[in-house]
């Protein structure tokens, strides 16, 4: 008798879970649809708002203070499908289990997104009905699109002036690529939004004025003109089952009748396979539209059953793929996606178990230590509350205490099955400032207290500048580095003083180049000799480092290899033009000599320092700048002022977009310009306007930028 893939001990079978994520452009609505999520689950029974600091997942100091998510919150509620017209009852029927992650739409905190996105199996991107698809948005789709990650569009704020579904859903359709199909249609809009028009089942859902929650709605038939619009909108939506699902397209060319249920499963099966995007329409903050997203939810997004299986390499032979299926009785195997520093509980790792399960006092394996280590508690997380539980199943995403060493993007598993997964990928910091204590009580405090931070964050580094003795913190932007002296403060009690902000610029060559160097030295006694010849040449951008040892014949011995590699390493990390990091270097290490008596380690490792030096010089040096995508929202009567002001940061202009009175500039401006410009912007737009960027590329620096820089440099 084969052995199912559920725990007879588990709340929720596999089939009954869903791990989602709400992810969209800063301030499409993300947290006040988690809310309202949560108030009509039944977890929360009073309905907080972000503006008044309210909110279940902002529920950090700073998070209620700005208004804005900063760290991803997760939280867990149980759903029961809408199975009858009137008042919703959340006891009807089986409850499904919905694991969700609330993330930021700051660019500055894109680190969040990315690492949950990794380990959840569906997502709703929400857009503001207004301003449609947004850079952060495409930021976003492009993070769903790496991990494969099915979604249901959510189009909000329905309820705003100037808000158009029709539009939004094209946008969705043209800058993203997506085959964007309308389920949910919301019926009118502003302040005529009176509910949704159920495509597939050609029914109105009305909320009632009377309840201002939402809570009650009432299924109704649709008037002709709602009918003509619900019946276009299904054909389209046939029309494109037809051609990514066999059953339906057989069904749909046979000319048989296709029910509203094979419809909805044809569009499960499409949407698992990214091969369709339903779109719903609504108002979070209005109350209207958000029960039947959940729906939405449960039809169409998967359960950890329908994801494919993890899949990860052997830790000892890298040409070995494992899998870890969801099961239950498989073994345990599980990604650490976040850490946290509480300071009730400690440190907590974050978890999404893919396959077995694991119980308070388990000993688990980190894949990248190689290491033992006790599972001290279970937690549940409840935003930042706690719930202590005793067994965390496949699926499930929970918290970990225990793990002193683990990391983000560690695996962990059980004892024998040496898997490892693929962790998520973090962008390199881009703003630099340096830090100091305010009293020397701060000193003691300080290190510690950014070592948690840089464990909690991977887009945040910390480092020592070695000839200033300088500690330099590094992040993704102003407001990153800003928030993490506001935690420094709060969480830690450490005072400190901020140096101004730095750009994290880079060093790079242009061509390629030799380097020799021979190091000769003797003064009495044992003497100092190492000979090394190598050649540098430019990797294509984005590539990094890399290294092909050419030697032959012995002429430097295989014990002095690694001396030399290390000294290579060590050169990138100081460029001959400013003493930035080298970036995107090739090197071949193709020869040299030796001495039987005055080599060494430490010559070698020298030597090749000094040959990778004369090599730089000779390669055509050039700095490289981060450049930003700039995007802007202002009004048409202010537009020319914001694209002069752009032009004079040196940027360039490559979209201009206007709708509804509103332009959407789209720019490529190097992060150096880029300093104050919230306030500048402000003021040419008399408090208007709005802006979000992010990181895109480096590039070269201009020569006369470059004359300035250096200048002040000496």
């Amino acid at each position: 008798m084969s052995v199912g893939p559920n725990s007879p001990d588990r709340a929720f079978p596999l089939e009954r879970t869903r791990n989602i994520g709400i992810a969209a452009h800063i301030d499409a609505g993300k947290t006040t649809l988690t809310e309202r999520i949560l108030f009509y689950t039944g977890m929360i029974h009073k309905i907080g708002e972000v503006h008044d600091g309210q909110a279940t997942t902002d529920w950090m100091e700073q998070e209620r203070a700005r208004g804005i998510t900063i760290t991803s919150a997760a939280v867990t509620c149980e759903w029961m499908q809408s199975e009858e017209a009137g008042v919703y009852k959340s006891y009807l029927g089986e409850k499904q289990r919905v694991n969700i992650i609330d993330t930021p739409g700051h660019v500055d905190f894109t680190a969040e997104v990315e690492r949950s996105l990794r380990v959840l199996d569906g997502a709703i991107v929400v857009f503001c009905g207004v301003a449609g698809v947004q850079p952060q948005s495409e930021t976003v789709w492009r993070q769903a699109n790496k991990y494969g990650v099915p979604r249901i569009v959510f189009v909000n704020k329905m309820d705003r002036v100037g808000a158009n579904f029709a539009a939004v859903v094209e946008d969705v359709r043209s800058k993203l690529g997506a085959n964007a199909h309308p389920v949910l249609i919301p019926m009118g809009s502003e302040d005529e939004l009176k509910g949704q028009i159920d495509v597939i089942n050609l029914k109105a859902v009305l909320y009632s004025d009377n309840d201002l929650l939402g809570s009650t709605y009432e299924v109704t038939e649709l008037t002709d003109e709602q009918l003509e619009l619900a019946l276009e909108a299904r054909a389209s939506l046939l029309e494109a089952l037809a051609d990514v699902d066999e059953e339906v397209g057989l069904k749909f060319l046979d000319e048989s009748e296709i029910l509203p249920s094979d419809i909805k499963s044809g569009l499960r099966r499409a949407t698992l396979a990214n091969a369709i995007v339903p779109v719903v329409g609504g108002s979070a903050f209005k109350n209207k539209g958000v029960q039947y997203l959940l729906d939405a939810v449960v039809d169409y997004l998967p359960s950890p059953l329908e994801i494919p299986a993890a899949k990860g390499m052997q830790v000892d032979d890298e040409s070995i793929l494992l899998e870890a299926p969801a099961n239950d009785n498989g073994k345990f195997c599980a990604l650490a996606f976040k850490l946290w520093s509480d300071k009730f509980v400690g440190k907590l790792v974050f978890i999404r178990v893919y396959s077995g399960k694991v119980s308070k006092g388990d000993k688990v394996f980190n894949s990248r230590t190689g290491r033992a280590e006790r599972v001290g508690r279970l937690i549940q997380i409840q935003s930042n509350d706690h719930k202590d539980i005793d067994t965390c199943y496949a699926g499930d995403i929970a918290a970990i205490v225990g793990p002193k060493n683990a990391r983000t993007g560690d695996t962990l598993h059980a004892e024998g099955f040496d898997i490892m997964l693929e962790p998520p990928a973090f962008p390199d910091p881009v703003i630099s400032m340096a830090v100091e204590p305010k009293t020397t009580a701060d000193s003691d405090k300080l290190s510690e207290a950014l070592q948690r931070l840089a464990e909690e964050d991977p887009t945040f580094v910390v480092s020592t500048n070695e000839e200033t003795g300088q500690t330099i913190i590094a992040g993704m932007g102003e407001l990153h580095l800003e928030i993490i002296q506001s935690r420094l403060l709060s969480e830690y009690a450490v005072r400190t003083n901020a140096g101004k902000p730095q750009i994290a610029y880079r060093e790079a060559i242009a061509k390629a180049a030799g380097g020799e160097y021979k190091l000769v030295k003797q003064t009495g006694g044992k003497g100092q000799y190492a000979h090394v010849i190598l050649r540098v040449s430019p990797n294509e951008r984005g590539k990094g480092f890399t290294l092909n040892n050419r030697i032959t014949g012995g002429e430097i011995p295989s014990v002095f290899i690694a001396p030399c590699e290390s000294g290579i390493r060590e050169s990138l990390s100081n460029g001959v033009i400013l003493g930035y990091p080298v970036v995107d270097v090739h090197v071949d290490l193709i020869g040299g000599s030796s001495h039987d008596v005055d080599s060494n380690e430490h010559a070698f490792k020298i030597a090749a320092i000094l040959a990778m030096r004369e090599a730089f010089t000779a390669a055509g040096p050039m700095l490289l700048e981060p450049v930003m995508q700039v995007a802007v929202d202002v009004p048409d009567d202010c537009s020319g002022d914001i694209i002069g002001d752009l032009n004079r940061r040196r940027g360039r202009i490559s979209e201009v977009d206007t709708r509804n009175g509103l332009s959407h500039i789209k720019s490529e401006v190097p992060m150096a310009e880029m300093f104050g410009y919230a306030t500048d912007m402000r003021s040419l737009s008399k408090g208007r306007a709005s802006f979000s960027m992010e990181p895109l590329r480096f590039e070269e620096v201009p020569t006369a930028i470059l004359e300035r820089m250096t200048e002040q440099y000496v």
